[in-house]
């Protein structure tokens, strides 16, 4: 049973479950699990996603330690992201939600349908 403590503001499982909440979080890090991209390379490898949200969400994950941001001089100057050794750590957690959803993803579907039904 839990105590009314276990779910604080600052507690640990939360700053976890915040980090993987975020959509664009998991699937960016789920995208540079083979090595670095650049930010061309991901929008087209995940899909769906806006330069702008790609943007925010490489900041988000820079700024939790979980990738890092490589910029190289030239000419055009070019910018990489890669996963940190924290990032990599998430990896696994990730790939089971993702093995969970594709088991489980059409009860899902059925429950959101039969909710919705009149």
């Amino acid at each position: 049973m839990s105590e009314p403590h276990d779910f604080l503001a600052d507690c640990r499982a939360r700053l976890a479950f915040d980090l993987l909440s975020n959509t664009w979080n998991a699937v960016a890090l789920w995208a540079l699990r083979h090595g670095p991209r650049r930010p061309g390379e991901l929008r087209g490898q995940i899909g769906g996603i806006s330069s702008k949200v790609l943007t925010e969400t490489l900041r988000r994950l820079e700024y939790n330690g979980l990738v890092t941001r490589r910029s190289y001089a030239g000419s055009p100057p070019r910018v990489e992201y890669g996963l940190t050794d924290l990032g990599r750590t998430l990896l696994p957690p990730i790939e089971a939600f993702g093995a969970w959803a594709f088991t489980h993803g059409d009860e899902v579907l059925a429950a959101q349908e039969r909710a919705e039904a009149p």
